[in-house]
């Protein structure tokens, strides 16, 4: 049985305000859940409400009401009447506004064949939805080569002649993955909002790697003596675990239907302005009506290419913006590329160390993107990608990889004005370098 409770709009901006370290908000799913996904299917109803009448100066539903967008009555008969016909079991089920379902995580009758029940649910006229609940997982390769370099995707992309213009002051990003260390002194401020749809373990969430990871790419502060800096370090990142932990010294994680959807559900709720899904998986009914339904509305998706056409479903999709490692050109050819090898980034416990793989790459494009928006708000997703193809720069570096994304060069022609590859990826007066310089000594010891 579903709690209600307060908007996560109304949580996101308590949060928004307070100087305090977020609080983490739980929405849990269920070990069960996780562990045999295979015996769960997703099932949608109609969740048709009834028109709204306001009083003279009232406020309708909507994103900054304070009413919650609930089950109706009918939905609730209908979700049940379909659970008893099947012998299916629920659990866990919230209604998704934006798509005006009711949605359910349904457990499956031991022995059924799972493919015949969705065929069959598929031809039941009270049911909108039906699908496997499937499995995404995040993108990230695993390396055990000595340290190589510091915040080379910095220097590469020419982040720091960008910084003049933008620094991604107040964009809104959304970064769907697993939890985040949001205590990390290198996050501190960046943080609006945290909120776990997989359990109710705190601890964990802020153990969690690729998540802070991601975080870290994007948002690190920037000037506060510690550690690196964010492609965007003024903007604001919302937290949201859909994805759990596959082991405690490992990136490697796994995410599914229903919680990529809750997820992107309170990315809408949040207002943000570009959601990074550093995963891949296949395409799904569910996720792609919201990723739809977001692009009408303005969001941003900055998804991670997949080796194959099976994992690359989820960002195979119209206004999806697909990322690649520069160093690799296995992807789509409407990919763009950005650094993915050896880019330093944070760990949980204040910790710093190398990442690799498509995942880091797409933080990167989503942190230039927030530098593109905080100067253009409005910004379309194909003028977005039109404007970062257009300007990427298909030199090939002494690695043999090419140089990809250009965030200098995307601003200032956004601006109008400023010049680019000054300062070879440094801030002026080397300040930051020497910063960087001394952690590496102090990652090398970890």
């Amino acid at each position: 049985m579903m709690r209600w409770g307060l908007p996560a709009v109304v949580l996101m901006v308590t949060g928004a305000c307070s100087s305090a370290p977020p609080h983490v908000d739980s929405r849990v799913l269920g070990n069960e859940v996780v562990a045999s996904p295979e015996h769960f299917i997703i099932v949608a109803v109609d969740n048709a409400q009834p028109n709204f009448v306001a009083n003279a100066g009232g406020t309708p539903r909507g994103y900054d009401a304070v009413t919650d967008y609930g089950p109706s009555s009918r939905a609730r008969e209908s979700m049940r009447a379909v659970e008893k016909e099947y012998g299916l079991r629920e659990v866990n089920a919230w209604p998704i506004e934006p798509l005006h379902v009711h949605c359910a995580v349904l457990e499956i009758p031991a022995g059924t064949d799972r493919n015949a029940l969705l065929a069959a649910l598929s031809k039941d006229q009270r049911v909108k939805l039906t699908q496997p609940l499937q499995t995404f997982a995040t993108r990230t390769e695993t390396y055990n080569d000595p340290y190589i370099g510091l915040q080379r995707g910095f220097r590469q992309m020419d982040v720091a002649d960008a910084h003049p213009w933008s620094r991604g002051e107040g964009v809104k990003v959304a970064i769907i993955d697993t939890g985040v260390d949001i205590d990390h002194p290198d996050l501190r401020g960046s943080i609006a909002a945290a909120v776990n749809f997989v359990d109710a373990d705190d601890a964990q969430f802020r153990r969690d790697r690729h998540g802070t990871e991601m975080a870290g790419v994007i948002a690190a502060v920037a000037n506060n003596g510690e550690g690196i800096v964010g492609v965007a370090p003024n903007a604001r990142l919302y937290i949201f675990k859909a994805c759990w932990q596959a082991r405690s010294d490992a990136d490697a994680a796994s995410c599914n239907s229903f919680t990529l959807a809750r997820a992107l559900t309170a990315a809408f709720d949040a207002h943000a302005q570009v959601v990074n899904l550093s995963l891949a998986g296949p395409d799904d009914p569910l996720v792609g009506d919201l990723i739809r339904e977001g692009l009408r509305r303005g969001v941003l998706f900055v998804g991670a290419a997949g080796d194959s056409n099976a994992d690359a479903g989820l960002v195979h999709q119209p206004g999806v913006i697909e990322v690649a490692g520069a160093e690799t050109h296995s992807a789509a050819a409407n990919a763009l590329y950005a650094p993915g090898r050896e880019i330093l980034t944070l760990l949980p416990g204040g910790h710093y160390d190398f990442a690799s793989g498509t995942s880091v790459a797409t933080a990167e494009v989503s942190g230039v993107l927030a530098l593109m928006l905080a100067k253009s708000p409005g910004m379309s997703a194909a003028a977005a990608y039109r404007l970062l193809h257009d300007t990427s720069s298909s030199s090939r570096m002494a690695d043999g990889s090419v140089k990809g994304v250009d965030a200098c060069a995307a601003v200032v022609t956004l601006v109008g004005q400023g010049s680019c590859h000054l300062s070879d990826g440094l801030s002026s007066g080397d300040s930051e370098h020497s910063a960087a310089d001394q952690q590496h000594s102090r990652v090398a010891q970890h």
